[in-house]
């Protein structure tokens, strides 16, 4: 961790003075940062734990959150962010604000703010620090009880975070997240290969062979309707939940508006959907072996995967464990706090001054919003262990909230001239309103999965947008201003590119289906369709380096 922190106070020495600098890393970040970056943003401890959990105690179907998000990465990298990068934008809001008016963009930020400041950065910090605790069992090593151990690790995690973000910048932030990438990826592939030793006393290809013959409906990724994640639930709410995430949350794309080209900010949005394809290997066969080694008798399906490692994981590695963990949890922290300091300075302290504000103005008031931000996650954090229904119904219900208005709206905005700002103001009250009322008041008359409820309130909106567009339009199309700041000129590889990672999913849920790994033929068909799955990255990618490089960017 001390590495970490040495290696990102090198790379953004002098760099952070000014506000583009201090919020978008000067516009300055190549592929790989931005790939580091968002993996490690998205990937956190709940991840970690949940996803394993999942499969433990039930099967592969959860894996539709991480793997379906390839496909939202792909639409960042054709749609959205060719548009936000044409117009320099630094936020969300503004972008809206330039396409909409100022009301639009202040109703998104308060939006924002809210959801981030009472739900969002306490619940990655709680989760985080409930996995620690787990994982190392805090209270027994340092001799403290449950409650003090959990304070304790969250005003530790939460310090350290909010110095990346606070003193740092973006830049800090995406240097710290991809080096704890590459130990996210190790511990990754390390942690099963080990649990498949344990399981074959000695032989990963034992304990592999137990896994592929032996309760493959755990292998089973298409969710029916009693499992976690019904099938039928990828192709409604889930759709829009990835828009949402990979395409309008602040948080994380603000380092795709910090690219330094269009074709690096496509790079790296289509790398970091190549990773995402490997999460269910590296974050839920974990889980299908813990089953095999301990059956159902652990007390929490939260246990497996903590469990997993205590046993496999050699002791002197536990330490980079924990850097590892810890490095997760981090990132997702202080990212949400430099975008929220990001939103308050640009989408409410600047218009709100009303005159330019100086970039050292700027940076400090962006810093002391940061600070605000980390004391106030650190006074709510705690109380979320006395949720009644659990963290995750927390971070579900409010979540949805402010979710799927955004990119009801954002979509709107890009792809038409006449709808009115007023529209999107009618759609975000309506959508507080329904959404609350459809949780808390008809939830139990209308029992209506929530991603399915997602996706009817996304289609009423649209259509509410475009009715009232069609009624009252405006007198003159939006022009979206066009002020690009960096060079625009498209991947010569992104279409092949798309074309392979889309493959990669549909191969992916044919590997794991019942014709798959999960069926009676598992044993032949499976290791054939892994063969070809792997076969068609490794052609797909030598043709793209054998293409004519005409367009003066490299791959």
């Amino acid at each position: 961790m001390g590495l970490v922190a040495f290696v990102s106070w090198w790379q953004t020495r002098g760099r952070v003075d000014t506000s583009s600098g201090y919020f978008l890393a000067g516009r300055g970040l190549g592929a790989t940062l931005i790939a580091g970056s968002l993996l490690l943003t998205n990937l956190s401890a709940e991840q970690l734990i949940g996803l394993n959990g999942s499969a433990y105690a039930y099967n592969l179907s959860s894996m539709g959150w991480e793997v379906t998000a390839a496909v939202a990465t792909i639409l960042m990298a054709f749609f959205f962010l060719p548009k936000y990068l044409a117009g320099a934008f630094t936020t969300l809001p503004e972008f809206l604000s330039a396409r909409f008016d100022e009301g639009v963009r202040r109703m998104t930020v308060v939006l924002f703010m809210l959801g981030y400041g009472l739900v969002t950065i306490p619940s990655v910090l709680y989760s985080g620090s409930i996995a620690v605790l787990k994982l190392f069992n805090v209270p027994e090593l340092l001799q403290l009880d449950y409650g003090t151990s959990l304070l304790l690790t969250i005003m530790v995690i939460g310090a350290l975070g909010a110095s990346y973000a606070i003193l740092g910048g973006l830049r800090a932030v995406a240097v710290s997240d991809t080096i704890n990438g590459i130990g996210l990826l190790i511990v990754g592939v390390a942690v099963p290969w080990l649990g498949l030793k344990a399981l074959g006393e000695g032989s990963v290809g034992t304990g592999l062979n137990i896994v592929l013959s032996t309760e493959t409906d755990k292998l089973n990724a298409i969710g029916g309707p009693t499992d976690p994640t019904p099938f039928a639930t990828l192709f409604t709410g889930m759709v829009f939940a990835n828009l949402f995430y990979w395409c309008t949350n602040q948080y994380v794309i603000q380092r795709t508006l910090a690219a330094r080209s269009l074709a690096e900010g496509q790079k790296g949005v289509l790398l970091s959907g190549f990773f995402k394809v490997l999460v269910p290997l590296l974050m839920m066969i974990p889980g299908v072996v813990a089953y095999h080694l301990y059956g159902p008798e652990l007390q929490s399906m939260d246990l497996a995967y903590p469990q997993l490692v205590r046993d496999v994981l050699p002791i002197y590695a536990t330490g980079f464990f924990l850097a590892v963990l810890l490095g997760a949890v981090l990132s997702s922290f202080n990212s949400l706090i430099n975008s929220s300091s990001t939103l308050f300075c640009i989408d409410v302290y600047q218009p709100l001054v009303g005159r330019p504000v100086p970039d050292a103005e700027l940076v400090e008031v962006g810093k002391r919003v940061g600070l605000l931000m980390t004391g106030f996650s650190l006074l709510v954090a705690p109380l979320l262990q006395f949720a009644a229904e659990g963290l995750w119904q927390v971070i579900r219900v409010f979540t949805g909230f402010y979710n799927i208005p955004m990119i009801a709206i954002v979509i709107i905005g890009l792809f038409t001239r006449q709808v009115p700002a007023v529209a999107a103001k009618v759609v975000i009250v309506f959508h507080i309103v329904a959404y609350g009322t459809f949780q808390f008041v008809f939830k139990d008359l209308v029992p209506v999965h929530f991603l399915h409820l997602y996706a009817i309130l996304f289609v009423l909106e649209i259509a509410m947008m475009l009715a009232i567009g069609a009624w009252r339009p405006r007198r003159e199309g939006a022009v979206i201003r066009q002020t690009a700041e960096v060079d625009l000129t498209p991947w010569a590889y992104a279409q092949p590119s798309a074309v392979t990672l889309l493959s990669c999913v549909v191969a992916l849920y044919i590997v794991f289906s019942p014709i798959g790994l999960a069926g009676p033929g598992s044993n032949v068909l499976g290791p054939v369709l892994l063969i070809l799955l792997a076969l068609n990255v490794i052609f797909w990618f030598g043709w793209q380096h054998r293409l004519p490089r005409d367009s003066g960017v490299s791959a």
